[in-house]
């Protein structure tokens, strides 16, 4: 019984790190467009 709990969690704990990769993995996309986008607005203002 417990290795079956055990096996279960431990699956579960798979399935969380993966979602949270993922998850952090689109904050950084949104980060790098962000910054993309101070950039742009930046070189026009230099012009």
């Amino acid at each position: 019984m417990f290795k079956k709990i055990a096996a279960t969690m431990a699956a579960l704990a798979m399935v969380m790190g993966l979602a949270a990769c993922n998850t952090v993995k689109g904050v950084g996309k949104d980060v790098e467009r962000a910054g993309e986008g101070v950039q742009n607005a930046a070189d026009k203002a230099k012009r």
